[in-house]
């Protein structure tokens, strides 16, 4: 079967492959640039850019260097800085940016990120009701929201057309394999009917309701056999996030790529978070301390996301998810938390992004 261009909004992704936008720090400007300029979507994430280039673009930051509040966690200075770079990178080609439906201030950061130059605005970690709304200035960019089930798409199909006169560019579905968070309560996650495969089809079924617009099937891809897999059920493409790691142009820590590397399958598991959804990555040394009752004592500095209830859920879950994903992206193994997607431990090499997309696109 032949890999397709797709055309989202007023744009076209060359290759039907969007890169999973991972925070923090791991996909901004080296990885979703790349690729972009290799024909899939490129996707930055907005989750924790104060700390970029050394927290360089963070107007205050307090003890252990991280940034205070929500407005400093996320820097809109750092964000633009971080598409200027893509830009650079790829050119004219589209590039969009993740914006969780969880962080603190929703609204400024899609503006935001639409100001910075994103093509499209991908929302997820709840179902986001408002994104119209938060992008209503500007018409031009794509709204490409996830969702987990046909219900949620139907209910959000209906929100939008009443309250904008607007659907979706895109819908990307995510089943219970991708790595960080999760649509899904954690005993949902090991339901046979909450598979990837099984929840595609009523999701493709019920978008026809509405219309056409692109599906992309996320969570657990791994490979072109996988792609095809998907794209015979009906997807028009795919969304890989944990795939991507393992290239040099990610900008996780090298750190993080070996925590990956090492991995074994029975070291990936879901783990509560302070979001309120469960989340997947590789169990290390956090973990451990958790266990011990020696982990980091929760501060609460940075107050990014919105249901942690200012450090609240994090003292019930144990770790602050801010600094554990801050400490993964700067390389520390004893305070990191690192996020994978179930298939992780597969992950055997670092190659350049062209040689993933080759592999994607036309088979090892």
């Amino acid at each position: 079967m032949e890999l397709k261009s797709i055309k989202i909004g007023k744009y076209r992704i060359e290759k039907p492959i969007i890169q999973g936008g991972m925070g923090v720090g791991i996909s901004w400007d080296r990885l979703a640039g790349n690729v972009s300029k290799e024909g899939g979507l490129g996707v930055i994430s907005s989750v924790g850019t104060g700390i970029y280039d050394n927290r360089a673009y963070a107007d205050r930051i307090l003890g252990e260097g991280r940034p205070y509040e929500a407005e400093n966690f996320y820097s809109r200075k750092a964000l633009f800085k971080i598409f200027e770079n893509a830009r650079e990178i790829c050119g004219d080609n589209p590039l969009a940016c993740n914006v969780l439906y969880a962080m603190n201030d929703y609204n400024r950061v899609v503006k935001d990120a639409c100001e910075a130059g994103a093509d499209m605005i991908i929302t997820g970690a709840g179902l986001p009701l408002t994104m119209p709304e938060a992008a209503k200035d500007y018409p031009e960019v794509a709204l490409i929201p996830i969702v987990s089930t046909a219900k949620a798409l139907r209910i959000l199909c209906r929100r939008w057309k009443k309250t904008h006169n607007r659907l979706p560019d895109a819908i990307i579905v995510e089943g219970p394999l991708s790595g960080g968070h999760q649509g899904f309560k954690y005993d949902e996650c090991f339901l046979e009917e909450n598979k990837l495969e099984n929840i595609l089809p009523p999701i493709v079924q019920e978008a026809k309701n509405w219309g056409s617009m692109p599906i992309f099937a996320a969570g657990g891809v791994w490979d072109h056999n996988d792609i095809i897999k998907f794209l015979e059920l009906g997807a028009d493409g795919v969304q890989m996030g944990t795939r991507f790691i393992g290239t040099k142009e990610c900008d996780a820590s090298d750190t993080f790529k070996k925590v990956l590397l090492d991995a074994k399958e029975e070291n990936i598991k879901l783990f509560k978070s302070p979001v309120g959804y469960p989340a997947r990555g590789v169990k290390t040394n956090l973990h451990k301390s958790i266990e011990e009752g020696s982990a980091p004592k929760i501060k609460c500095i940075s107050n990014c996301v919105a249901p942690c209830n200012r450090g609240e859920e994090a003292k019930v879950v144990g770790y602050c998810i801010a600094d554990s994903l801050s400490d993964a992206y700067n390389g520390k193994l004893d305070t990191g938390l690192f996020f994978t997607g179930a298939n992780g431990f597969k992950l055997k090499e670092i190659i350049t992004v062209k040689e993933l997309m080759d592999k994607l696109v036309n088979g090892e």
